[in-house]
C-alpha cells in the first residue's frame, strides 16, 4: 500500500516514527511517505520525507497553521493509509477519513494524564483541558480504522472506543546500541542519563546524588539531551554538584552508543506522576539493550522489568541519598553490576525488542488491506 505518516511535533528522524515504523513498513513492501514539520524534503533509506515550514512562535498558532500545512501536503500524497502521531492532528485526520482514506492514530502518550502536569497550561484549566482531550480522542478514535498504542495501559482505554486497537511497544532495535563496554578498572565511574532533561524526569535528584557520591567515591554524571526550560540548566550550574556533571547536549545515535559503552549504569528516575507510573520508558530498555544495568524509579510496573530480569536497582526517585547508595553499589560490585547488564541484554534479545513489535505492526497493516473500508454515517466536524 501507499502509506503516509504525519507529524507536526516530532522531528523527521524520530526514532519511533522514522527509524522503526517507517523503515519496517518499507521493508515489508509498502511505499512510505512522511510529512513532518521543520524538515527538508528528501528521500532517505527509500522513505519520501516531505517537509512543511513551521515558523510558529506559539503552540496555538502551530496547532492551527502547521497542522493545516501538514493536511495540504498529505492530500498531495494521495495515500491509501494515513498514520498520524500527534493529538493536535486529530482534526485533519477526521477530514482525511471523511475523504475516504484509511486512518491510523498512533498514541505515544496518555494525553489526558499528560496535560495535568503541563506547565504551559494554567493550573486552573488543566482538568478541563484533560477532560476535553479524553472526549476528543474517544469521539475520533471510534471513526478511525485502527489505533496503535505505545503501552498496554493506553491500549486498554482505546479498546473501549475502537476494538481494532493494537499495542506496539517502543522497544529498542536489537543491535542498534549494543557494543563492547569499556573496562572501567580504576577509572572514574560514569553514570549516564539519556533524554529530555527536566525537573519531572529527576535531574535535580540526579545532580544531588552525584554530589553526595563524590564525598566517598569518584563519579561523573553524563547528561545527553536538552534542558527544559533552559533556566533549569542555569540553576544547576550554580549548584555544587555541577562540577561532577558532563552535559553533552543532544547526541546522535552513534554518539549515544559510545556513551553507553562508557557507562557503569544508566539512570531513569522519573517522578511518580500518574502517567509515568504506567509508562514503558524507552531509556530503560535502551540501557538493557546496551548491556548496562539501570538505576530506575521504584514504580510497581518498572520493578517487574528491573527486578524480575535482575537487570538493575529500583530506588525512590525523590531521594538523592537512595540514588547515591545505588551508584555506590554499582561501583563497589563491578562483577554483579556487569551480570545485571548481561541479564538486561538477554531480556531484550528474548522479549523486549523492536523486531518482535514490528511483526505486530505489519500484521495490523495486513488486516487493513483485507478489510473493506466501512462507510460511516455523517458526523459533525
Amino acid at each position: 500500500m501507499k502509506v503516509c505518516h504525519l507529524t507536526s511535533v516530532h522531528p523527521a528522524d524520530d526514532i519511533r516514527i522514522f527509524v522503526k515504523e517507517c523503515q519496517s513498513l518499507r521493508q515489508a513492501g509498502h511505499e512510505v511517505f512522511l510529512v513532518a514539520a521543520n524538515a527538508d524534503s528528501h528521500i532517505h533509506n527509500g522513505i519520501h520525507v516531505i517537509g512543511v515550514e513551521s515558523r510558529s512562535k506559539s503552540r496555538f498558532t502551530r496547532m492551527i497553521g502547521t497542522t493545516w500545512k501538514v493536511y495540504k501536503e498529505s492530500l498531495k500524497v494521495d495515500a491509501d493509509v494515513y498514520h498520524f502521531h500527534d493529538p493536535e492532528l486529530i482534526g485533519i485526520a477526521l477530514l482525511l477519513k471523511k475523504n475516504g482514506k484509511k486512518v491510523i492514530y498512533d498514541v505515544h502518550e496518555d494525553v489526558p494524564e499528560q496535560v495535568l502536569s503541563k506547565k504551559w497550561i494554567p493550573i486552573g484549566m488543566r482538568k478541563i483541558v484533560s477532560i476535553g482531550a479524553r472526549h476528543a480522542e474517544k469521539f475520533a478514535s471510534k471513526r478511525f480504522d485502527s489505533v496503535i498504542a505505545a503501552t498496554p495501559t493506553i491500549a486498554n482505554r482505546f479498546k473501549m472506543y475502537n476494538p481494532n486497537t493494537f499495542t506496539v511497544h517502543n522497544f529498542p532495535i536489537v543491535n542498534e546500541l549494543s557494543g563492547e563496554s569499556e573496562n572501567h578498572g580504576e577509572k572514574e565511574a560514569n553514570f549516564l542519563y539519556i533524554g529530555g532533561i527536566t525537573a519531572l524526569r529527576g535531574v535535580r535528584e540526579m545532580a544531588k546524588a552525584i554530589e553526595l557520591l563524590n564525598e566517598t567515591h569518584k563519579g561523573t554524571l553524563t547528561l545527553a539531551g536538552h534542558f527544559s526550560p533552559k533556566g533549569l540548566k542555569e540553576e544547576l550550574k550554580n549548584a555544587s554538584g555541577w562540577r561532577h556533571i558532563d552535559h553533552k547536549g543532544w547526541l546522535g545515535r552513534n554518539e549515544i552508543k559510545t556513551e553507553l559503552s562508557k557507562a557503569v549504569a544508566g539512570l531513569v528516575l522519573l517522578h511518580p506522576e500518574p502517567r509515568y507510573k504506567v509508562s514503558y520508558p524507552i531509556k530503560l530498555f535502551e540501557y538493557m539493550s546496551a548491556g548496562i544495568p539501570a538505576i530506575a524509579s521504584h514504580f510497581p510496573l518498572w520493578r517487574e522489568f528491573v527486578e524480575d530480569n535482575q537487570c538493575g536497582i529500583c530506588v525512590d526517585p525523590l531521594d538523592p541519598s537512595e540514588i547515591r547508595d545505588a551508584m555506590k553499589w554499582m561501583i563497589e560490585h563491578p562483577f554483579e553490576a556487569r551480570k545485571m547488564g548481561e541479564n538486561g541484554r538477554r531480556a531484550v534479545l528474548e522479549n523486549f525488542n523492536w523486531e518482535r513489535e514490528s511483526e505486530r505492526l505489519i500484521q495490523m497493516y495486513q488486516s487493513l488491506e483485507k478489510v473493506e473500508d466501512a462507510t460511516l454515517e455523517p458526523y459533525p466536524l
